[in-house]
């Protein structure tokens, strides 16, 4: 077997393992599709009614049967024209479950799949994001996922029951007549030759399809989230250009599979017509001749609905196969997500009910890309209680400090303790829940203010929230909001200001009551009167409690037990704000840039 083949199965026995849970549907969607092969018989049935009751002729099913309905061949006429109705029916009622229940198994499953793709991300460190983006991860929750359940409502189900019904036909056309069975397989070589062929056309056409979704995805929530960079700087005309040719080239994916099948129906169709030709034109033979039987007739009306019934799921196994292939490749992708191993270990211990706040970095060397290290060498330590920050030029490794103390990545060298204990060693759920960080962009969803500070943690209640926002001093600008704290701040908080949401974020850190305090350049982009409220809300914050601040606004730190000074991924100078000024050095030289402007 070929690679791609072992991988195919591969993929597939990996679906159908998420199927254990509800083994019960799928069994119970395959006796359904063997029940629902009853509807093989009716041409049989409409056969035998020509024969017996319209031509007057012994019924074959009499024999097999011994049914004496032939007496009265109005009430023998009546008979077989209920039973085909009983039949219609119940056909019916078996066809409705097997696609309910097919349908309900692969949405299970997807749901099943999606929680674990979804708290699969979640569980990634940063550095993924940096290099998947998040327009194909989107692809791949949704719409990828949502192909997966094809596999079962459209695909191997419904693929059985069609290769059932075939091979069903089949021996009962074998079993009345041999002959015409013979000139109807005439065409059947033709026909899975095109099927094969158009499988594979339409296998090409369906990555090339996914891989252009993937990419349109991509760039419309990417411009989308930027849609301020494009119409300031005039963008519009270029990035429409580029999004007509993604858009082009999606068509002409699609196109290609719209194609394949304009080609294969009617080529379906016509050998479909073919056969029937052949049978008609070969009984029309028969009858005029030494080889006229009484069941003629009724064989003729059989095997022309016969090789409709034939046909079809001939035509339509293509599909199902594609159905499948579409599944497959989608689920593949899917899988690589699961399968990939850019979580954070968790295989931490220690689970404390409190920290002091002890932070120490030890020589700590961390590369985004190895071998080019953003830090290079790290050492400080901060004592329970006290306030440090870090300032320096941008790229100089501040944020990235902030980044491994609260192990959004992983540093490579060195070693990082808190109280004592490697990081490494605490439960990561548990180490985080002591550790707040109120961000430079922060970031709000579209929900109430009061959602946005809890994060719907049911144990921070609205008194909390209200009382915290009276110390922070945000409570006057919530009190105007229509709806107070109800109100809807819509996507990433569009519907406040920069200083209003920076305010949220130190509301949202205060009610967690972290031990250990993250601000990353909390005021770097507001007004000035907005950052005299942030100063006093980062007083009353840092109070008490283990504080790191990134800095871009020195007057912002003067108060710090100890600053350092970050040059090309290392600590140049430390000091309190004081002695930094008396050395006269880098820092001094960025407090008299900043001040002289």
């Amino acid at each position: 077997m070929s690679k791609k083949g072992t991988s195919n199965m591969a993929v597939f026995r990996r679906i159908m393992n998420y199927m254990t849970p509800y083994r019960w549907a799928f069994y119970s969607a395959v006796v359904l599709t063997l029940l629902g092969l009853v509807s093989v018989l009716r041409p049989l049935i409409i056969g035998e009614a020509v024969n017996g009751y319209i031509q007057g002729t012994k019924s074959l099913l009499k024999e097999w049967t011994d049914l004496n309905v032939s007496a009265d061949p109005k009430k023998g006429f009546f008979f077989w024209i209920m039973m085909m109705i009983g039949i219609l029916l119940f056909e019916g009622i078996v066809q409705f479950l097997r696609t309910y229940i097919s349908t309900w198994l692969g949405q299970s499953i997807i749901r099943d799949l999606r929680a674990k793709t979804y708290r699969k991300i979640n569980s990634f460190r940063l550095s993924f994001f940096d290099k998947n983006p998040i327009g194909a991860l989107v692809t791949r929750v949704v719409s990828d996922i949502e192909a997966i359940a094809e596999i079962f409502s459209q695909g191997i189900i419904t693929l059985t029951a069609d290769l059932l019904r075939i091979l069903m036909i089949l021996i009962l056309m074998f079993v009345i007549n041999w002959k015409l069975s013979l000139l109807v397989l005439i065409p059947l070589p033709i026909m899975f030759l095109a099927t094969k062929v158009f499988a594979r056309a339409m296998k090409k056409a369906f990555q090339q399809e996914r891989s252009m979704v993937n990419k349109i995805n991509t760039f419309v929530q990417e411009h989308i989230t930027g849609m301020s960079i494009v119409q300031i700087f005039n963008r519009e005309k270029i990035e429409k250009r580029k999004f007509e040719e993604l858009n082009a080239s999606h068509r002409e994916a699609h196109i290609k599979a719209v194609w394949a099948f304009s080609i294969f129906l009617p080529f379906v169709e016509l050998l479909s017509s073919l056969a029937a030709a052949i049978v008609v034109v070969f009984s029309i033979y028969a009858l005029s001749g030494d080889s006229f039987n009484d069941k003629a007739v009724g064989e003729i009306f059989s095997f022309v609905m016969w090789i409709s019934m034939l046909f079809r799921p001939i035509r339509q196994l293509a599909d199902k196969f594609n159905v499948l292939q579409r599944g497959m490749v989608r689920a593949e992708r899917v899988f690589r997500v699961l399968d990939e191993d850019a979580f954070v270990q968790d295989e931490g211990k220690i689970i404390p009910d409190k920290i002091k706040g002890e932070i120490e970095f030890k020589d700590v060397r961390f590369a985004y890309n190895e071998p080019e290290y953003v830090l290079n060498g790290v050492d400080f330590t901060v004592n329970a209680g006290e306030t440090i920050a870090f300032v320096g030029a941008t790229g100089a490794g501040k944020s990235t400090i902030i980044s491994l103390l609260s192990r959004f990545y992983e540093h490579q060298k060195g070693e990082i303790l808190v109280d004592g204990n490697r990081i490494e060693d605490y439960q990561l759920d548990a180490l985080r829940q002591h550790i707040a960080l109120v961000p430079q962009d922060v970031f709000l969803f579209s929900d109430s203010i009061h959602n946005n500070i809890s994060l719907k943690n049911p144990d921070i209640s609205r008194e909390q929230i209200v009382e915290a926002s009276k110390i922070i001093g945000a409570h006057g600008f919530i009190s105007q909001l229509p709806g107070q704290y109800d109100f809807d701040v819509k996507e990433r908080g569009g519907m406040l200001s920069v200083g209003q949401r920076q305010l949220l974020s130190f509301i949202r850190a205060y009610v967690y009551n972290p031990s250990v305090l993250i601000l990353d350049e909390a005021t770097s982009s507001i007004d000035t009167e907005s950052e005299i409220l942030i100063q006093e809300a980062t007083n009353k914050l840092t109070e008490g409690r283990t504080s790191v601040i990134i800095a871009h606004r020195l007057a912002t730190i003067q108060n710090a037990d100890r600053i350092y000074v970050m040059e090309a991924g290392k600590i140049i100078e430390e000091g309190t704000h004081q002695n930094l000024l008396q050395q006269d050095g880098h820092y001094a030289h960025l407090f008299k840039l900043q001040f002289s402007q």
